[in-house]
């Protein structure tokens, strides 16, 4: 089992910055993959960004050039800075971790951080 943590989440203006951090209960470092997922209301749970266990990033095209996907091995821990937040990307951020590769899906999830963007 793995448990995982966000905190970070609040209300920023349009073009401000949030950081949010995932807490992870086990080391990291034999983690195939961990991501950040949001879903908006109304909406299906989309990728934001992940991070291969080789330092690998992806990021869905919405979010390229703002947002960055981060980890501490040592502390256990994923981020994701945030900057040039748009109202689009009000949503609910999880944290997810797929511990293998042959996986299809992450198995393991966060409750959730609300970061609302207002205009």
């Amino acid at each position: 089992q793995v448990q995982l943590v966000e905190s970070g989440g609040g209300l920023v203006q349009a073009g401000g910055s949030l950081r949010l951090s995932c807490a992870v209960s086990r080391s990291i470092r034999g983690i195939n993959k961990m991501a950040w997922f949001r879903q908006a209301p109304g909406n299906q749970r989309d990728l934001v960004a992940s991070i291969s266990t080789g330092g690998i990033t992806n990021y869905a095209d919405s979010v390229k050039g703002r947002f960055t996907i981060s980890r501490d091995i040592a502390k256990n821990t994923v981020d994701l800075e945030m900057s040039s937040l748009e109202p689009e990307d009000t949503a609910i951020y999880y944290c997810a971790a797929r511990l293998w590769a042959l996986s299809v899906e992450y198995e393991f999830w966060g409750q959730g951080a609300q970061v609302t963007v207002s205009s």
